[in-house]
């Protein structure tokens, strides 16, 4: 088992998230930061859709028995019992270890593979916690998850790799030409393709709203589909982008669309935090 020791800000569980069941308003959910969930994956050998799991900034975990783990993502400076914890590196953990995150150097999310993926009852094709779809959204203290045992041959090898530090230093964040860009003005647009923008305290895995306003008259729209990486403008000028746990669809217009990669780039991204829209054409 994974015992929660201490959550710290947020810790969940994820996997790539639930598709096919948008036509019932199920947002597809998944970890934020889907190239380092991954990534965590690969390391160990398991399928890229096996549950990981996302740790927000800090918190202690124990693993009840022996397997073989991999961080990726942010560097939260992990310790394993009382050494140094890598990122990227395929770890051995017995019984009973204790692995503690606290003190970020970089990053905002890291994630733990754990070998055969983390075993929680799966719902609607996805182990993604999501309130109102799962029974918890988020783990709290002295929550287990099961995981199965695995006692690594002492001549077994995994690879590792160089963290890719660009993933979480660069600020430029890739975006498409939303269905409703051509809605604003020339001043607007060059607002949005030129400024830097900052992210709010307000902040969460269902939308990073913006704290610089963008003076805004469009009109409303019907309620349409929306995807995580959706850029809406609000009627106050507000400008929210839709991350993960975003709902279906919308009402405000879409002016922008980020690409996979910004969006796990964004996600690792922490409050007040800035950076910019950088327009690139749909391939």
């Amino acid at each position: 088992m994974l015992r929660v020791v201490q959550p710290g800000v947020y810790a969940s569980i994820q996997d790539l998230g639930r598709f096919y069941y948008k036509e019932y308003g199920v947002p597809v959910a998944g970890a934020m930061d889907l190239y380092s969930a991954k990534l965590a994956n690969l390391m160990l050998g398991n399928d890229k859709n096996d549950a990981v799991l996302e740790v927000t900034l800090n918190g202690t975990f124990q693993f009840t028995r022996e397997t073989t783990i991999c961080i990726s993502g942010a560097d939260l400076n992990a310790i394993l019992n009382h050494e140094t914890l890598l990122c990227n590196h395929p770890v051995k953990v017995e019984k009973d270890s204790i692995v503690k995150f606290s003190n970020p150097e970089y990053g905002l999310r890291a994630y733990i593979a754990v070998h055969g993926g983390f075993l929680n009852k799966p719902v609607l094709g996805s182990r993604s916690l999501f309130k109102e779809i799962t029974k918890k959204y988020r783990l709290q203290k002295d929550d287990e998850i099961f995981y199965e045992p695995f006692l690594i041959e002492e001549n077994h090898s995994y690879a590792s790799v160089k963290v890719n530090k660009s993933h979480f230093e660069n600020t430029s964040i890739e975006v498409y030409k939303a269905p409703e860009y051509e809605w604003l003005d020339e001043v607007q647009k060059k607002i949005l393709e030129t400024e830097e923008f900052t992210i709010s305290k307000n902040s969460n895995r269902m939308g990073y709203r913006l704290e610089e306003r963008l003076e805004n008259n469009l009109k409303t729209i019907l309620t349409s589909s929306v995807l995580p990486g959706t850029v809406q403008l609000t009627p106050s000028g507000e400008l929210i982008v839709l991350m993960r746990d975003c709902g279906v669809t919308g009402g405000y217009p879409r002016v922008l669309q980020l690409t996979e990669e910004a969006i796990n780039r964004l996600a690792q991204k922490t409050m007040m935090n800035r950076f910019h829209f950088k327009l690139v054409d749909l391939q």
